[in-house]
């Protein structure tokens, strides 16, 4: 008979990146049947009732709530046991009486060390207070968190243009600034070419490219997916753009996005014509080079030699009559995926459709060839993302792989820091094990650079061994699994 443990803990703080990680890593333990560390707020006091956990009792946004649910009690007390220990892995503090405490608010941490990058990573209804210290006190900003409404990044933005700073998000989940990865990213080496990003994956997967043609980046400033809105206007867009502009080790901008709304992507090529370090576009959309195409043309343009793209060929698949289903971490990657396959299929459902008609539920079931995205917001409210956590996508691949309508699937792996340590390790058995059963063939995108921690050869030997066909580049990747569709 299952037990669980609930609890709140009055006053603890962690961030909720260190969180989803907790909660990923407790999840992954065969003998826990439901886990979730996270703040207490309102959102995830709801999502633990639906977990069928009862919250406890006057915990609040400010509290820590830890629930866990195993098979028995000795399991139940190694998770509890492992939680703490995640919880409490940072260096011991040798304050003693007197001693100087640690800041507790953004200002007064810019009081002790200066004027520097303020990194936010809170539930999304508290990211404005805490934005707007951090540029009261001088600071450039970057918000990880999702959820914040576009009022409120409009207002930042327009802060930040006024006391020349830079807002980086909301739901910035990438950046690469003085050779150092932030949130999501890649580990890659200092080079010519600056990225201007309202795409993390897409930021990520021109970053890999290049690593893979021996070229690094300058840096990589994110800016939210939402700024190339009509809602947003491009604000922060510009403000890197002139940063970049203005960094001697920069040669060449490229700025890439999901697709922009058209109004603002003209006025952002307007205002780039005015720079003096020359600027290309890497906008995803339908009639627009794909993300591995416009890497190969910012490599020409510093006549740079273009390599072929990394590939670890899979077993013979000849072409099939069925549907494809692409289940995706990245949104752009999905975005990218689709337009490849709406040019060779025909039209792709969707929960981040690209023609409204074609919206698809979050996990609703698909009726033709459809892609989600795993990581929109509508699957992470109270979820790790799926770069961290792929149980989710995991339960819907096996959901796909037994319907003998499907004939492909598709899937992203994202490596670099901050993303699951080992994702293979989850991912090829579940392949291998589709592939034992002669279903549907399987490709994967797998973006990632040479000294990434989870070891790129490894990976995708791997998921080659266990049946994949597996490309470095998403396009190749979608065009391969089309040309597989009879």
């Amino acid at each position: 008979m299952s037990v669980e443990h609930v609890e709140g803990r009055l006053g603890a703080y962690a961030d909720s990146v260190t969180l989803m990680q907790i909660s990923a890593q407790v999840q992954r333990s065969d003998d826990v049947e439901a886990a979730l560390i996270a703040m207490a707020t309102e959102l995830n006091l709801g999502l633990a009732a639906t977990m069928g956990f009862q919250p406890p009792s006057g915990a609040g946004p400010n509290d820590l709530l830890i629930a866990i649910r195993a098979s028995d009690q000795s399991a139940l007390l190694q998770a509890r046991a492992a939680v703490d220990a995640a919880l409490t892995a940072r260096p011991a503090s040798t304050a003693g009486l007197g001693a100087e405490q640690a800041p507790r608010t953004t200002a007064a941490a810019v009081r002790a060390s200066g004027p520097g990058l303020a990194l936010i990573s809170v539930p999304g209804r508290f990211a404005f207070t805490e934005a707007m210290d951090a540029l009261d006190a001088g600071c450039d900003v970057m918000i990880f968190s999702d959820n914040v409404p576009v009022e409120e990044e409009v207002l930042l933005k327009d802060v930040a243009a006024d006391r020349d700073l830079l807002v980086m998000g909301p739901d910035c989940g990438t950046a690469i600034i003085g050779g150092v990865g932030l949130g999501f990213a890649n580990a890659v080496g200092a080079g010519p070419i600056g990225l201007v990003a309202a795409s993390g994956t897409g930021a990520q997967q021109l970053v890999c490219l290049l690593d893979h043609a021996d070229v690094g980046v300058s840096a990589a400033l994110g800016v939210g997916g939402r700024d190339l809105s009509a809602a947003v206007g491009g604000r922060s867009a510009r403000a890197a753009l002139a940063a970049l502009d203005a960094d001697a080790a920069t040669q060449l901008i490229v700025v890439v996005s999901k697709p922009p709304d058209p109004a603002v992507a003209a006025d952002l090529r307007d205002f780039a014509a005015g720079l003096t370090t020359p600027v290309q576009f890497a906008f995803v959309g339908p009639g627009m080079p794909d993300l591995s195409a416009a890497t190969a043309a910012a490599l020409t343009a510093l006549d740079l030699a273009v390599p072929d793209w990394p590939k670890w060929a899979g077993p013979p698949a000849p072409p099939r009559g069925g549907y494809i289903r692409g289940l995706f971490a990245g949104g752009t990657l999905c975005d990218e995926a689709m337009v490849i396959a709406t040019g060779l299929l025909g039209p792709i459902e969707s929960n981040i459709p690209l023609r409204p008609e074609l919206r698809l539920a979050p996990l609703g079931a698909a009726t033709g060839h459809a892609m989600i995205d795993f990581g929109d917001d509508d699957l992470t409210i109270g979820r790790a993302h799926p770069m961290i956590d792929q149980s989710l996508r995991l339960e819907r691949l096996a959901v796909e792989a037994a319907d003998p309508a499907v004939a492909l699937l598709m899937v992203d792996v994202v490596l670099g820091h901050g993303a699951h340590p080992d994702p293979a390790a989850e991912l090829a058995p579940v392949i291998a094990a589709v592939r034992e059963r002669r279903g549907p063939a399987v490709v994967v995108s797998l973006l990632g650079t040479r000294a990434d921690p989870q070891g790129l050869d490894r990976q995708a030997a791997a998921l080659q061994a266990a049946g994949a066909h597996v490309f470095g580049s998403n396009a190749a990747a979608a065009r391969f699994a089309c040309g597989l569709i009879a």
